[in-house]
């Protein structure tokens, strides 16, 4: 059974590398040239797009963006403002470094100031980023379904000063950049608002029309990355989570693939859901205004992406003003915080098809965390929970097991006595097992269960950002990565070993020599998986040990008593 399980599982493991390595190219129109956007130079390319509107069927992005480039130079920001093509203005939080420029008043850095690149070490995770070789930008801002001018994110901004930072004793900070066009007698006042401890920033347009005409505009946000594919490989955890375009359409959470011409040609209109760049531990994700409905569209061009979300087109009276809204998140994947800023937004913590069963385990460990303040003697504390939960199906397995241990001398009498005529061995040991009320496949029924807590495990040790680099004791710093020094792994392979000795020895001497080399197969195996998922296994382990010893004890001790009776 063991070894049919290990055949199946590595058959699916490697269709599933193939498929990833080698599945056959999709065959499009060739993309065009790779063009990055440079800071203070004209936008070109995906960097210049501005989407439509979702109310707004007829009207090309082109002649949006042309008009928003040449509404540039007639309303640019009033002197002495910190405000030029180039200009940028610094955001900083309790847990965000930002850089907003002012061209467009889009966010261009982000650093998460909670969050080392190493461990140890003072360089931050960068979520956002101007490096033209792999750029990764949130644009931001209102367009015109006819082709007005508008504060697109090719727009200047002015701002009253070039940082911006909570004060010591606040809770929350408002950025304000201005927009006016002159022609029209308009002003557009861009806010963003960010709170302490959050990665939520909250979004504002007031906009003020002291003209004489009606003023229409949508609000948009997108997604601009140059998304440089992760490589494969087995020593790094980061190569199997998702990373790329994705979205939600309010029912079903989608992952977009650049290389799927359905997933290019993306054009929905939503209500109640919201548009994410994602990657290991950290999403960038844009949540469009609650009640209203969304044009959600993708463009690539090579590893480039484009994802947009806009929204309706709304008119403001002359002499009146208006206020359109959006909620941005730009951070690590913490659950918590996601579930409050969009509706199923903590979905982009991918556990993929097992959530059902991750989801659980993830708040399980979260309130064990919160009892006990480490991930890791929360791991243990979880073990012995779901032992205790699988309990009496173990129970029943390991008397099984202990009266087949019971049972070897007369197994071993039977192989003798027919070694050579299998058929009559085999009847014979069915006669002794019907005799005896042994299932000799009930030791597999508690390995077939735990497979799929297993690896749910797994994927929360390996998705969930709040494990990284989080320490359990010594050596042990970071249960998302690997054990650096493979103590556990060792841990494991002895922990095994006693495991074997205390099962019965299986009657054919190939499969005794299989399962004896098998906790030196695992335990390499393992020794490149997250700690934490070595820890758990080596915690189960340890009980099973523990459970099955007395269970043997009391097994052979009612034998003894039955034979001397």
């Amino acid at each position: 059974m063991f070894l049919w399980l290990g055949l199946v599982l590595a058959l699916w493991i490697n269709y599933e590398t193939w498929q990833r390595d080698y599945a056959p190219p999709v065959v499009s129109t060739p993309a065009p040239a790779r063009t990055a956007p440079v800071p203070g130079a004209a936008p070109t390319g995906l960097a210049a797009s501005v989407p439509t509107s979702a109310a707004a069927t007829t009207a090309p992005s082109a002649a949006v963006a042309a008009a928003a480039v040449s509404s540039a130079t007639a309303s640019m920001p009033a002197a002495g403002s910190a405000a030029a093509t180039n200009a940028t203005l610094r955001i900083v939080t309790d847990v965000l470094d930002l850089e907003v420029s002012l061209q467009g008043g889009d966010l261009v850095r982000a650093d998460l100031r909670k969050y080392p690149l190493v461990k140890g070490e003072d360089t931050r995770v960068r979520l956002l980023n101007r490096n033209p070789q792999q750029f990764y930008y949130l644009q931001t801002g209102l367009t015109d379904p006819a082709g007005g001018a508008r504060p697109t994110h090719l727009a200047p901004f002015s701002a009253t000063a070039s940082r911006f930072e909570l004060a010591e004793g606040s809770n929350e900070l408002r950025v304000p950049l201005q927009w006016t066009d002159a022609a029209t007698g308009v002003t557009v006042t861009k806010t963003y608002v960010l709170r302490r401890g959050e990665y939520r920033i909250d979004l504002q347009y007031d906009i003020d029309n002291r003209g004489d005409a009606p003023w229409t505009a949508a609000s948009y946000a997108q997604i601009l990355r140059d998304d440089v594919p992760v490589k494969r490989s087995m020593f790094s955890v980061e190569s199997y989570a998702f990373q790329g375009p994705a979205y939600y359409d309010g029912t079903k959470y989608h992952k977009l693939n650049r290389e799927d011409a359905e997933d290019r040609s993306l054009a929905r209109d939503i209500t109640g859901g919201w548009v994410a760049g994602m990657q290991h531990h950290f999403v960038t994700a844009v949540v469009p205004a609650e009640g209203k409905a969304y044009r959600y569209t993708l463009k690539t061009e090579g590893n480039q992406y484009l994802l947009s979300a806009a929204g309706p087109a709304v008119t403001v009276a002359p002499q009146s003003g208006g206020t359109l809204k959006e909620t941005l998140f730009v951070g690590p994947k913490l659950q918590a915080q996601l579930e409050t800023t969009g509706p199923r937004l903590d979905l982009v913590a991918d556990y993929g098809m097992l959530t059902l069963l991750a989801k659980p385990l993830f708040w399980l460990l979260e309130q064990a965390h919160n009892l006990v303040g480490n991930w890791g003697w929360a791991i243990v504390l979880i073990t012995f929970l779901l032992k205790l939960v699988f309990y009496p199906l173990s129970e029943a397995s390991g008397k099984s097991m202990a009266r087949m241990r019971v049972l070897a001398p007369r197994m071993k009498n039977l192989q003798d006595t027919y070694k050579d005529d299998r058929e009559k061995l085999g009847r014979a040991m069915m006669d002794l097992y019907k005799r005896e009320k042994i299932n000799p496949a009930a030791g597999c029924l508690p390995i077939l269960i735990q497979m799929p807590v297993f690896f749910a495990f797994y994927w929360v040790l390996l998705e969930s950002v709040e494990m990284r680099q989080a320490p359990f004791v010594g050596w042990i710093q970071d249960l998302s990565s690997r054990d650096p020094f493979f103590v556990l792994p060792v841990i494991m392979a002895g922990a095994m070993f006693v495991q074997y000795k205390l099962n019965p020895t299986p009657p054919d001497p190939i499969q005794a020599k299989v399962f004896m080399i098998l906790p030196i197969v695992m335990s390499a195996t393992f020794a490149f998986f997250p700690a934490g998922l070595v820890l758990y296994w080596v915690t189960n382990t340890l009980l099973s040990i523990a459970q099955q010893w007395n269970i043997n004890r009391r097994i052979e001790a009612q034998a003894k008593k039955a034979k001397s009776g």
